[in-house]
């Protein structure tokens, strides 16, 4: 199981409308082969930064399987206007 990370900043006062166009796009990364479960997580100290877990089989899973298929163009056109910075998105494996 490969554990992705993404701290996502959305732009001030945008929050509610992000929240609710994530919800929309959890339906394109439910779909893709490979995907096990997601959470979103928003931070208490400021209030337009979220933290995006998504657990996957495989790296490529989400790599290759999801960046590059149509239902990541479809979460892309949802969301992807709403981060000021883009995220840096992190995979990690479990060792304990």
């Amino acid at each position: 199981m490969i554990l992705e990370a993404a701290t996502l900043i959305v732009k001030a006062g945008e929050e509610k409308k992000f929240e609710n166009d994530f919800s929309i796009a959890s339906h394109y990364i439910r779909i893709t082969r490979g995907y096990r479960r997601h959470s979103l997580h928003r931070c208490l100290e400021q209030q337009n930064k979220y933290l995006l877990l998504a657990e996957w089989d495989q790296l490529e899973d989400h790599t290759i399987g999801f960046r590059q298929s149509s239902q990541y163009q479809e979460w892309k056109k949802l969301l992807h206007h709403y981060y000021d910075p883009f995220p840096v998105v992190e995979h990690y494996e479990r060792v304990v």
